[in-house]
């Protein structure tokens, strides 16, 4: 919990560094798509990817850690059986990562808290079973600091689906 909390401070901060590169957003995702399938297998739940090309201007490692922590809600709030889908396309100066699950979903009035510290929509989660409680806020930080933006939509009993738009440059 306080690597989580350093982390997270760190990522908070106005001084986060990024470091910018050019790289094939496509080819990291399909990495980590790749590293996931274990897991995606033995809850068996479907982890779709259409792989295509884009090249972004961030930091790989910091959008990767955004990839990972919106895949991994993905899996660990859909049911066996489900479907976490990701989908990479491009609108005017941004590059859009949509990552969409068919999972509980969440209610209305838990959208607007879930990017804030120790938030849980799901309040049968705790800190065994669901994590610090800070992946969206370190996610949202990460984003932030790109100048990019992170919508979400959900529905309860329906699915959520995040959408990260970062600037191409």
């Amino acid at each position: 919990m306080v690597k989580d909390l350093e982390k997270l401070a760190k990522y908070e901060s106005d001084n986060l560094a990024i470091n910018k590169t050019e790289f094939d957003l496509g080819e990291v995702i399909n990495i980590i798509v790749r590293n996931f399938e274990t897991e995606f297998a033995l809850k068996n739940v479907k982890l779709k990817f259409l792989y295509r090309s884009e090249k972004i201007y961030g930091d790989r490692d910091k959008i990767s850690q955004v990839i990972i922590n919106l895949i991994s809600n993905g899996l660990k709030y859909t049911d066996e059986g489900g479907v976490v889908e990701i989908n990479v396309d491009e609108l005017d100066t941004y590059i859009v990562i949509k990552i969409k699950d068919n999972g509980i979903g969440m209610s209305e009035e838990d959208l607007p808290h879930i990017f804030e510290r120790f938030y849980r929509a799901d309040k049968s989660r705790n800190r065994l079973t669901g994590g610090a409680g800070i992946g969206l806020t370190i996610t949202k930080a990460i984003i932030d600091a790109h100048k990019g933006k992170i919508k979400v939509d959900s529905i309860k009993g329906k699915g959520t689906e995040f959408e990260v738009l970062i600037p191409k440059k």
